[in-house]
């Protein structure tokens, strides 16, 4: 409540918020941005033009063209904003530039505009953002991809298989908690229906759209921040965290598949894998030709890592997109869920009662407390990455690898405490301590 206004905060929540993978390294401006060098020149802080800016690596961009022309409630407004963001000499990450459409032409609104004018073209991103974190980046692509091999796992591996052993404490309840979802979250009566911009038709639309932009490298964490150009990226937590959880969670998975697979030959002749490889692409993702998800696997190196994506998915990416939702939603100006009045087309005056009576009403900000308090929270007994009370495993060299991965864990955890120690506003939806086995809220 007290910081959220500055362009800091603002830049801060696309590496470290809710929503921390809508970033990305901008190399050239599209042509749909027409940003010019002498609208940002107050806000570089190198004495390079913006074109040097861009090819030093200092600028990003959030495209939010996903949202573009999807139906939504009558009552709402939804834009297709794209934001512009610096790395300024401090480090810090602060947007430069906001288009709140997708239309060249459209006012580019500036850090350098009226107060309240700036302000308020932030919260139509944060808004845009709001729709694009709850929908796609939290439901779609943990929540319902999880199921997906959950539902694979069941059709074609028999519960005494290794892969069945070591996937099935990572999608635990995650079908119960996803057909609530359905019921309450996302029908046309539903929550989102009632506090988002989004209208039910669009809620499918958009989720239809994000579909088609999957690939199984998508899922694996080190090759979706490399796309992304994210990796030298400062101060971005969620990724130093996640790759080291990444890291992790691969050796544990590598060593349970070189005890159970002494060739790569064995996995190639695994009737069980290569069926349940097969499932998830032709009938979970529909990709029949398999070319954006694998319909085979050859060696145990592919192995690991396909298992290593779906365990990371369930895991610690579902905790770090929804565990700070009551930390970052809360104060409904910081990310407004639905919006009253249309976007402005002009840089126009624009006062506090205008941007009070722009945001959501009484009813509804009560409706997202509500919401993002009940989606943050634990489950009572929850199970964290590590813990297998279950014990699925029963051979000795299986137990030995799970004690080590314990290990490998704690010792993240330390770290990742010693690391907040020293920073402002400490980052810990990574701290395997706070990640649970499963998407099971």
């Amino acid at each position: 409540m007290e910081n959220w206004t500055t362009d800091n905060m603002f830049g801060y929540q696309y590496l470290n918020g809710c929503n921390p993978v809508m970033i990305r390294k901008c190399v050239n401006l599209p042509a749909k941005f027409p940003v010019r060098h002498e609208m940002v020149e107050g806000s570089l802080q190198r004495g390079l033009t913006l074109q040097q800016e861009l090819e030093a690596g200092n600028i990003y961009i959030a495209d939010y063209e996903i949202l573009d022309g999807l139906d939504k409630t009558p009552k709402y407004y939804l834009t297709a904003p794209i934001c512009l963001l610096y790395n300024n000499r401090l480090k810090q990450i602060v947007p430069i530039a906001i288009q709140l459409s997708q239309k060249p032409g459209s006012p580019i609104f500036l850090p350098n505009d009226d107060g309240y004018v700036w302000m308020l073209a932030k919260m139509w991103v944060k808004s845009s953002d709001f729709n694009v974190h709850q929908l796609v980046t939290h439901l779609l692509k943990t929540h319902l991809m999880s199921e997906v091999f959950e539902v694979a796992m069941y059709r074609q591996l028999s519960p005494v298989h290794p892969a069945y052993k070591l996937l099935a404490p990572h999608v635990r309840f995650t079908i119960a908690i996803n057909t609530e979802a359905r019921k309450r979250l996302i029908n046309e009566d539903g929550v989102f229906c009632q506090i988002s911009s989004l209208s039910a038709a669009g809620i499918n639309e958009l989720m239809k759209r994000a579909t088609k932009t999957f690939t199984f490298k998508s899922l694996c964490f080190p090759e979706a921040i490399k796309e992304r150009g994210m990796e030298d990226a400062p101060k971005y937590y969620y990724r130093d965290d996640g790759m080291k959880v990444w890291e992790a969670i691969n050796w544990f998975v590598s060593e349970v598949i070189e005890i159970y697979y002494d060739s790569d030959e064995a996995v190639q002749k695994d009737v069980e894998i290569q069926e349940f490889v097969k499932d998830v692409s032709k009938y979970g993702m529909q990709d029949t030709k398999g070319e954006k998800f694998p319909q085979s696997l050859k060696t145990r190196e592919e192995l690991s890592k396909y298992l290593t994506a779906v365990i990371f998915n369930a895991s610690a990416q579902h905790a770090a997109v929804n565990f700070g939702q009551l930390d970052w939603h809360a104060w409904i100006p910081n990310s407004p869920p639905n919006m009253r009045k249309q976007p402005p087309q002009n840089k126009d005056f624009v006062n506090l009662e205008y941007i009070m009576d722009t945001l959501p009403d009484r009813d509804c900000s009560i409706n997202v407390l509500g919401t993002a308090w009940g989606l943050s929270r634990f489950q009572e007994n929850e199970r964290f990455l590590g813990m297998y009370p279950d014990r699925h495993f029963i051979e000795e060299p299986v137990k030995e690898a799970i004690k080590t991965f314990r290990m490998k864990l704690d010792d993240l955890t330390d770290s990742i405490k010693c690391r907040n120690k020293g920073l402002t506003m400490s980052y810990s939806y990574l701290s395997p301590d706070k990640i649970p086995n499963s998407v099971a809220i």
